[in-house]
């Protein structure tokens, strides 16, 4: 399935709205303002918006600490996701969730996880339930490379196949886990081989592409909802930051970023856009000025919105 223009350009647009976001993040925590921790998915917008841009509002979404990028994508408030950055009242979890926690059922965003790999069989436990009420829901579950060898994704990826679950699983393999290198973590060459082991379709694809990742994630969004059961996505991307603000990024080259970033994917789409649909220098710069102005409102809701009062501490912790 091709994107048209259209579509390319909310794509475009939604990307530049993620950098954009991300990178005023990063102002924001080495001002102090953001506490805790913080893990930018700066030229990873393509896995993100492709992904998620193949989706219905209602199918679900699990992903990554890292997760910025999808919950945007997928269509997350960005004012509440600012406020929950800042620890604001009016945040996504009233301030209380922070970075690594975005939720926002409304959009079938049923989590950030900040456990390696748990939200895989959350996703699969969503799946079920989409299987079980037959509306044709599907479900999407994005993790990193690291997680490949955790314990739970193994058999979650066992009791999908088996039980033929409506899952799509997208694994982003910027070729590190945290500090460690793919080279350093397995023998395999592709981790989709992983997925073949258990009898998955599972295909390896450019993740800096958004249209190839869009393409890829709709084909096996169709076949979840035909109950051809899942899908295993190996996105080869890459992140231009570190694993986390403060990262002294000792394991890799400045060279090999360097790299890296020839291939921005942001930058492969505008080129696209311009060299397929020719739209001008002049529109495309127009959008990466939009999505910039977009943040500071975003910015200025969350500087003025109230700070949780103490008595709220354990509201909404139990049912």
């Amino acid at each position: 399935m091709t994107p048209n223009k259209e579509l390319l350009e909310r794509m475009y647009e939604r990307m530049c709205l993620i950098r954009a976001f991300e990178e005023r993040l990063m102002e924001l925590y080495k001002g102090g303002e953001i506490r805790g921790s913080l893990h930018p998915c700066i030229g990873q917008e393509a896995t993100a918006v492709g992904s998620t841009f193949a989706l219905n509002q209602d199918d679900y979404l699990t992903c990554t600490y890292r997760g910025h990028g999808a919950a945007i994508a997928k269509g997350i408030d960005v004012n509440a996701a600012m406020a929950e950055m800042l620890g604001r009242r009016t945040g996504i979890s009233k301030g209380k969730g922070g970075s690594m926690h975005w939720t926002d059922p409304t959009i079938g965003l049923i989590g950030e996880n900040a456990i390696v790999g748990a939200g895989v069989p959350i996703a699969a436990g969503a799946a079920l339930s989409a299987q079980l009420d037959g509306q044709g829901r599907v479900a999407l579950t994005i993790f990193g490379d690291g997680a490949i060898h955790q314990g739970v994704v193994g058999e979650t990826l066992n009791l999908a196949q088996l039980w033929k679950l409506p899952l799509i699983l997208l694994c982003e393999n910027n070729l590190y886990a945290e500090m460690t290198s793919l080279a350093e973590s397995t023998p395999l060459k592709k981790l989709s081989d992983r997925a073949k082991g258990y009898g998955i379709k599972a295909i390896t694809i450019d993740g800096n592409d958004v249209c190839e990742v869009f393409d890829t994630i709709a084909k096996a969004a169709a076949r979840a909802r035909a109950g051809d059961g899942p899908t295993f996505i190996e996105a080869m991307t890459y992140r231009f930051a570190g694993h986390m603000i403060g990262d002294p990024e000792t394991y890799r080259t400045r060279e090999e970023v360097a790299e890296a970033r020839k291939r921005d994917p942001i930058l492969l789409l505008r080129n696209h856009l311009a060299e397929k649909y020719a739209v001008s220098e002049t529109a495309l710069n127009d959008v990466v000025v939009n999505t910039n102005r977009r943040v500071d409102e975003a910015v200025a809701f969350a500087k003025n919105s109230p700070l949780p009062d103490p008595s709220e501490v354990l509201t909404d912790i139990w049912a």
